[in-house]
């Protein structure tokens, strides 16, 4: 199948820019008070491009309604960034005029058109799918309650999963084949990932045709001995019920996950020896004809192997080793040139760089060099023998976007402004889409040429941006502070009215994920508009991106390796007292907060901080990392049974009896991924230490705290009183 690039553009809000020191630092752009109905209302909404689909040549595809809301799939051109073409259009598609997703085969003479699509975890999904001919413009039922059809690459088959089993349709002879019989739930998965691979591995569709369409290689999972996470379900109803999957927890059993390889020649399916492995992250064809690449991990995710799999002879030989102190990063980067040579990103050099091996595994050369890091490989030109990526090399708070030589030479910067540069490529990689913003700039979309030359601007916020100077809002400035021995990256934001003679409350925000990154110059979201709103209120907000952060280099981002949570509390404790130290902010009224990692590191920084900050938020917060998934926790932790004290000594709950302060612990009942039991366990330690907090639970939310009406505008109401009670804003 086409392998469709998607710009996939997130609706962002807004926050103010990167420090100018010729600007006043409490600029104020207008008289008017953000508001939470603002924030959740849309008010401040950022206009945005569709997801965008690159075709084959100078073309690419976008999925639109029409004037009566019949789904289309219109075709454009790069050079005019015009509609040329309509190659599906729904009202003339009987039972499918609503469809709500699409996808070509390789020559764009077919598309698979999806409805009825329903969310499974956080990227699965299932649906109700048919095949449509551009040129007849005939339909064909393929099935519902599907997961991931895809085209083989001579089109005349496709695949899917259903019930946890692989089955392929025929679409010459409209006969459908079921390649797996064991699939059963809880049990055993064929051609899709379980929820920790989903969750951590980034995929779900885990088959893979073969260049000639004569083999589809897929991973099987042994779920039987993963254990059973049970989540009550409030529901609607008279009485709740259950919601029960496989999560393995640290230091539990993994699902066995297998690789085999069907035949569409004899109707046989082959397991594939990969050796000793605990997990097999990607599956992907060479351009040699027959050879699937499959990615292994160990348990301690430090030693990935790449294997050379031969489809015929159902042998593997390996390819490629890399290894790490601490863990090496599962990326989709790996690239296939014509000769088989192969593009790969790695951090072995001390910073994230793009490498050219050879099919032997051989290094040819490593392509970019220096103290920064690549943050996207975008694709290689093989006509130009150019390479495209994105990096920090103008700052770690900035994106660029570059071009190279596959030699390493002829190094361009393509795009023109300082900020954050992302960049969708057309498919044959002529032409890209340059997304930029900064802490000043709302989203801009402007068509620009490989080579860099800015062609037209397609969308940008200007109205946005104008309604904004209505507003009361203060600039975010950006500096860095001296913490333990580092220049850590900071933004503050201070109210519009600040006078250095007075004394401002604090509240620091953070999340502190390893590799994460919070101090960035772009266009924010929805919790800048709230910090802005808490800086009327007569508040500092500052945020620190500590130790274990990312786009700093491989030490600074794994020194935190077997102990997570402390270097990064350790530092944002040492922030706040060296805050504190400054003569307009209230040494007493200091707080911090957070959401997921950030609830964890916040709710430490309470507890062990308690000398300096007086109060948190902890959204959806792990409370031990005993708690959460192998695949994630054990890629810094390793297992409990291997690093207790790790684990341990920075677990909040452990050190519950040093709340001294003022504590709100908020989550949702229906968390597949940071369960409820984090924050039960956290309760019952508070209530064992007989010390008051206060709690919001939210029933049958998952991570984020969207579903339903008003939940977020209740959420925000929640922590919004709670930090004007508690911080002294008033």
């Amino acid at each position: 199948m086409k392998k469709l690039f998607i710009l996939a553009v997130i609706t962002l809000l807004i926050s103010c820019e990167q420090n100018n020191p010729s600007k006043n630092s409490n600029e104020t752009l207008g008289t008017k008070k953000i508001t939470l109905e603002d924030i959740w209302g849309a008010t401040f909404s950022t206009n945005r491009m569709n997801a965008l689909n690159s075709m084959n040549g100078d073309y690419y595809s976008l999925l639109n309604n029409d004037e009566n809301g019949y789904s289309t799939v219109d075709k454009y051109s790069y050079t005019s960034l015009e509609k040329v073409a309509t190659i599906v259009d729904g009202k003339t598609l009987q039972n499918l005029q609503n469809f709500e997703s699409y996808s070509f085969n390789n020559d764009e003479t077919q598309l698979i058109l999806g409805k009825d699509i329903q969310k499974v975890y956080r990227r699965s999904t299932k649906g109700t799918y048919y095949a449509f001919s551009v040129g007849s413009k005939k339909v064909r039922f393929i099935g519902e309650n599907i997961q991931e059809p895809t085209f083989s690459p001579d089109s005349k088959k496709v695949a899917y999963a259903k019930n946890n089993n692989l089955f392929m349709l025929d679409l010459t002879t409209n006969l459908t084949t079921q390649v797996t019989k064991d699939g059963k739930y809880n049990h055993i998965i064929n051609g899709t990932t379980d929820w920790v691979y989903e969750e951590e591995f980034g995929f779900v569709r885990a088959f893979e045709w073969s260049n000639d369409s004569k083999f589809i290689a897929f991973l099987r999972f042994n779920e039987s001995k993963v254990r059973e996470f049970s989540m009550g379900v409030t529901g609607d109803g008279l009485y709740p019920s259950q919601h029960v999957f496989k999560y393995p927890k640290a230091g539990e059993d993994n699902a066995k996950v297998s690789l085999h390889m069907y035949s569409l020649t004899t109707k046989n399916t082959k397991k594939i020896n990969l050796g000793v492995y605990e997990y097999i992250p990607r599956i992907k064809w060479s351009t040699k004809g027959g050879v699937l690449i499959a990615t292994t991990l160990n348990r301690h995710q430090n030693d990935l192997k790449l294997h050379k799999v031969n489809a015929v002879r159902s042998s593997a030989m390996l390819l490629f080793n890399e290894k790490d102190a601490a863990y090496v990063s599962v990326k989709d980067d790996l690239t296939f040139l014509d000769d088989n040579s192969f593009i790969w990103t790695s951090e072995k050099d001390g910073f994230n760089h793009i490498y050219h091996y050879s099919f032997n595994g051989k290094l040819i050369n490593q392509i970019t060099k220096g103290n920064w890091e690549v943050t996207k490989y975008y694709g290689f030109n093989k006509e130009k023998k150019t390479i495209y990526y994105q990096s920090v090399e103008n700052g770690s708070i900035n994106r660029g976007v570059y071009s190279i030589g596959l030699d390493g030479t002829n190094k361009k910067l393509l795009s023109n402004n300082i900020g954050t540069n992302t960049a969708a490529f057309s498919r044959n990689l002529n032409y890209f889409i340059n997304t930029h913003s900064s802490s000043e700039t709302p989203p801009t979309f402007s068509l620009y040429s490989a080579e860099g030359e800015m062609i037209k601007v397609i969308k940008d916020n200007a109205p946005l941006q104008e309604k904004l100077t209505d507003y009361k809002m203060s600039q975010k400035e950006f500096s860095t502070i001296k913490i333990n021995g580092n220049d850590l990256n900071m933004w503050m934001i201070k109210p519009a009215d600040f006078d250095a003679q007075k004394e401002y409350p604090l509240l620091m925000f953070q999340y502190s994920g390893p590799g994460s990154q919070q101090v960035a110059n772009r266009w924010n979201g929805t919790n800048d508009y709230w910090h802005q709103l808490l800086a009327q209120e007569g508040m500092i907000i500052i945020c620190v991106d500590g130790r274990g952060t990312g786009l700093k280099g491989r030490d600074f981002k794994k020194v935190t390796q077997k102990e997570l949570g402390k270097f990064e509390v350790e530092d944002q404790i040492a922030a706040a007292k060296k805050l504190a130290e400054r003569s307009y902010i209230d040494k007493n009224n200091i707080g911090i907060w957070g959401w997921s990692y950030g609830g964890f590191m916040s709710t430490n920084c309470l507890l062990k901080g308690n000398d300096i900050f007086s109060t948190a938020i902890a959204v959806a917060p792990v409370t031990s990392w005993r708690f959460y998934d192998t695949v994630y926790t054990e890629r810094y932790m390793q297992t409990p049974q291997e690093n207790a004290s790790g684990y341990d000594d920075n677990s909040p709950i452990n050190y519950a009896d040093k709340l001294e302060g003022n504590y709100l612990l908020v989550h949702g009942t229906g968390d597949d991924n940071v369960h409820a039991q984090n924050s039960m366990r956290m309760i019952n330690a508070l209530v064992a230490a007989n010390k008051p907090f206060d709690i919001a639970m939210y029933p049958d939310r998952a991570h984020g705290i969207r579903k339903g009406k008003n939940t977020r505008l209740h959420l925000y109401k929640k922590m919004t009183a709670f930090i004007q009670t508690n911080l002294n804003t008033n």
